[in-house]
């Protein structure tokens, strides 16, 4: 159901990280397979590697038995053909020029909302042993230009994992979680003392104190959670369509967590 680049192919990156063992795999760019944490994870437990990308990914994939099946749903081709017609006034692509705005099926295809996402999860997890562990899953930026990372196959960047400290992972554009190594960063403020919350909200603080120390006010739509060795978390968001939340599931059951907009 991930949203394809601006060739209408979806790429898949994800990452995970295990903490008793300090141990990382992530792939990047994977077409075809639906289950790209699952291969990352491989890569983690039977390469001596950390990250593989296209092609070698998929090969990779398809040597411990993952099928390859087409991942553009219909609803997906549908927001990309969209997309592709809405792209540009000027282009050969959509009606013919004296069809446009005018009655009959012609811009049928056009109808609809704009649609444009990222697409990240992040599951962060403290065991009954007190270890740690990870990963971030994505079909990235919607129409991305074709072969495009993101920060989620990124150790330090999209996921971080340190298993006497805690985790901390990044959801939203990912460029900028790339340039500040933003999940390394905030699992270092948690080692220096700060709640899983407030390293959060450090996180934004330091992205937008970039932009502002080059005289720029733009703030990315980045979003971050983490969770502490004691089983404590917290998320933040930069300011777009109110407070970060997430879910969290422990013993007395199943929880949606308001965290802060920051910005």
């Amino acid at each position: 159901g991930g949203l394809p680049n601006a060739d209408g192919v979806v790429q898949l990156d994800a990452s995970c990280m295990d903490g008793k063992t300090y141990n990382a795999g992530a792939v990047a760019g994977l077409e075809n397979i639906k289950t790209p944490a699952s291969v990352a994870r491989l890569v983690m437990e039977r390469t001596d590697h950390v990250m593989l990308v296209g092609r070698g990914a998929l090969e990779f994939a398809r040597s411990f038995g993952f099928e390859e099946e087409n991942l553009l749903t219909e609803r997906a081709r549908q927001a990309w053909l969209r997309w592709r017609e809405r792209l540009s006034d000027s282009d050969d692509w959509g009606p013919p020029d004296h069809l446009r705005g005018g009655d009959g099926d012609s811009g049928r295809l056009l109808e609809g909302p704009e649609e444009f996402h990222y697409g990240t999860t992040n599951v962060l997890a403290v065991d009954g042993n007190g270890d740690i562990s990870g990963i971030t899953t994505t079909s990235g930026l919607s129409w991305k230009i074709p072969g495009r990372i993101g920060d989620s196959p990124i150790i330090g960047a999209g996921l971080y994992v340190d298993n006497s400290v805690g985790a901390a992972g990044a959801t939203g554009r990912g460029e900028d979680v790339i340039k500040s190594c933003a999940s390394y960063f905030i699992v270092m403020r948690m080692r220096e003392g700060r709640t899983p919350q407030q390293a959060c909200e450090d996180a934004i603080d330091m992205i937008v104190d970039r932009y502002r120390a080059i005289g720029n006010d733009f703030v990315p739509g980045e979003k971050f959670v983490a969770i502490n060795k004691a089983g404590d978390y917290g998320c933040a968001r930069m300011p777009s369509g109110g407070n970060a939340s997430i879910t969290v599931r422990h013993g007395g059951g199943l929880e949606t967590y308001e965290g802060s907009s920051r910005g």
